[in-house]
C-alpha cells in the first residue's frame, strides 16, 4: 500500500480509512503504551500492499481539563499535532456536551430503598454523525471503492449498509473494541479486529517535527 493524493492505477481499490477517535482511544488504547499512534502507519500495515490509500479522516472533540487530570488537553493537541504531520490525513471536530442528571445510586437499588443523587454527565456529540455524513457523500461522489471504518459503533450500520447495498461500494470495520457489534458485522464486507501487535508497531517516533518546529511524545505516555 502506499499514500496518495491521486487515483493510481485504475486497477487499484481507492481506500478512505474514517476513524472514530474516541471509540480507537477507549476500546484500544487507553491504559496502554500505545497512545502516541501514528495512524497512517497502521493503516498501512493492516491493509494490501495493492491498496491505494487516498485519504485518512479522525473524528473527535476537544477535551477540557479536569481536577483528577489537568494536562490531558495538552496531551490531546500534541497528538492531534502528531497526526496533522500524516499529509493525507484531515481532522473533523464534534464537541462535548456537559449537563446535570438525576440518578439511582447503586447502593440504595439493590437495598430496596432507592436513592438518587446530581452527577455531571459528559457525552460526546457529532463525531459519529460527521463520520456518517462523509462516508455517504464520498460514497456518492466516487471518492473511494473501499471505506474502512475504525469503530465498533452500531449506530453505523444503515450509513454502512446504503453505501454497500444502494452504492455498491465496500466497506471493511476494523474494529478497537473487546466486544465486537453483531450489526456492524452482518453489513460489513470484512470485519477485522485491531490486534496489540499492530498497535506496537505502528507508533510514532518519539521526537516529530513540523512547521511549527520540533516537539515530543507526552512524557505521561
Amino acid at each position: 500500500m502506499r499514500f496518495s493524493g491521486r487515483g493510481g492505477d485504475v486497477n487499484q481499490e481507492r481506500v478512505i480509512v474514517y476513524v472514530d477517535g474516541f471509540n480507537l482511544y477507549y476500546g484500544a488504547v487507553r491504559g496502554t503504551a500505545f497512545k502516541w499512534l501514528n495512524l497512517g502507519a497502521l493503516c498501512l500495515r493492516i491493509m494490501r500492499p495493492s491498496d491505494n490509500l487516498v485519504a485518512i479522516k479522525y473524528y473527535t472533540a476537544l477535551i477540557s481539563a479536569r481536577p483528577h487530570d489537568p494536562e490531558a488537553p495538552v496531551r490531546q493537541q500534541m497528538y492531534l499535532r502528531a497526526l496533522k504531520t500524516i499529509p493525507i490525513l484531515s481532522i473533523y471536530y464534534g464537541h462535548f456536551l456537559s449537563h446535570i442528571v438525576r440518578m439511582p445510586l447503586a447502593t440504595s437499588v439493590t437495598s430496596g430503598n432507592v436513592e438518587y443523587v446530581e452527577v455531571l454527565k459528559t457525552e460526546e456529540e457529532g463525531s459519529d454523525v460527521n463520520l456518517a455524513s462523509h462516508l455517504l457523500r464520498d460514497a456518492y461522489t466516487g471518492g473511494f471503492n473501499l471505506a474502512v471504518v475504525v469503530s465498533n459503533d452500531s449506530d453505523l450500520a444503515e450509513p454502512i449498509r446504503i453505501v454497500r447495498e444502494e452504492l455498491g461500494r465496500r466497506v471493511g470495520i476494523l474494529n478497537p473494541q473487546r466486544n465486537p457489534s453483531r450489526v456492524l458485522q452482518r453489513n460489513a464486507d470484512f470485519f477485522k479486529k485491531i490486534r496489540a501487535h499492530a498497535l506496537r508497531e505502528s507508533q510514532f517516533p518519539r521526537t516529530l517535527h513540523d512547521a511549527h518546529g520540533t516537539f515530543h511524545k507526552p512524557l505521561a505516555w
